[in-house]
């Protein structure tokens, strides 16, 4: 038996047509399923915590990263659970850096196929995350996009992308890597699981979900003339790692404190808190891959 946890409005509305789609590859696959409809936020934490009650839950995602971010902070008991990934939302970043289809069709087709493997995972004081956690630039870019009016979906992402550039200003931050502390002022930071962040974007382009490491990346702050030509190379497949003005660590345990009024994001979301304390965890996650 699959379960289903599907949220309705992902991707505005895709999630549905997503679902026609696995339900037919399930049924001609004479598969048992049941769905499971989120109707508010945080729903998904609540299903898969009573579906993680079976002793063999194999439980499928439908929806953006953000239900995938919900679900993995409902889980109760890893060893319980198999979770199967099929993203319909707007940026399904996770799917890209884990190599998994972005059809629905071939993503169900490898789910009953049976294989499973094992993915990372940020474990944070209070929460967890599959993707990424940072701050800088990019928080700036969030929290202006809550606010925006004028333009929708990635029309909106790069207007607030360039007003943040507009009003740029770089971020003091302590960083702390296995132990070891330093003080930079950054242009963003990401400390990564993942590779993408903003529908696509390579951030951190050598991570892998599997290796029981965080990617922690750093732009630097750097002559204001530079920062364009540093954004195309961020852009570009990720090429801004190959700038001077950027640093890469691999690390079990990294924190991340923000000494000005910049916030902080965990998996696209932008948190009230200056602190991100965060640790990988290995071997524990399993999924249909």
């Amino acid at each position: 038996m699959y379960d289903i946890i599907l949220n309705p409005v992902s991707g505005k509305g895709n999630s549905l047509k997503a679902f026609e789609t696995v339900k037919a590859v399930f049924d001609a696959a004479g598969a048992e399923w049941k769905v499971h409809r989120t109707e508010r936020s945080m729903h998904a934490s609540e299903i898969v915590a009573e579906l993680n009650k079976k002793e063999d839950a194999k439980v499928i995602v439908m929806g953006g990263d953000g239900t995938l971010n919900e679900v993995l902070n409902g889980i109760t008991d890893f060893s319980r659970l198999t979770l199967g990934i099929i993203s319909c939302g707007t940026g399904n970043d996770f799917i890209k850096a884990a190599g998994l289809p972005s059809d629905p069709a071939e993503a169900a087709k490898l789910i009953l196929k049976g294989d499973t493997g094992y993915v990372d995972y940020l474990e944070l004081k209070n929460r967890r995350a599959l993707n990424c956690a940072g701050a800088g630039m990019d928080v700036d870019v969030l929290v202006r996009y809550e606010s925006m009016k004028a333009f929708k979906g990635k029309m909106k992402y790069y207007a607030s992308l360039i007003d943040t550039l507009i009003k740029c200003k770089f971020h003091k931050i302590a960083l702390e890597i296995d132990g070891e502390r330093m003080e930079k002022s950054v242009f963003m930071i990401a400390a990564a699981n993942g590779t993408c962040i903003g529908g696509g974007m390579k951030i951190s382009p050598h991570s892998v979900t599997d290796d029981g490491k965080l990617n922690v990346v750093l732009i630097n702050e750097m002559p204001k003339r530079k920062i364009l030509p540093t954004l195309i190379k961020f852009l570009n497949g990720g090429k801004h790692i190959e700038s001077p003005y950027t640093e890469e660590y691999l690390a079990e345990n990294v924190k991340i404190e923000v000494l000005d009024e910049g916030l902080t994001e965990v998996d696209g979301e932008v948190i009230d808190e200056k602190i991100i304390d965060c640790r990988v965890v290995h071997d524990v996650l399993k999924i249909f891959r």
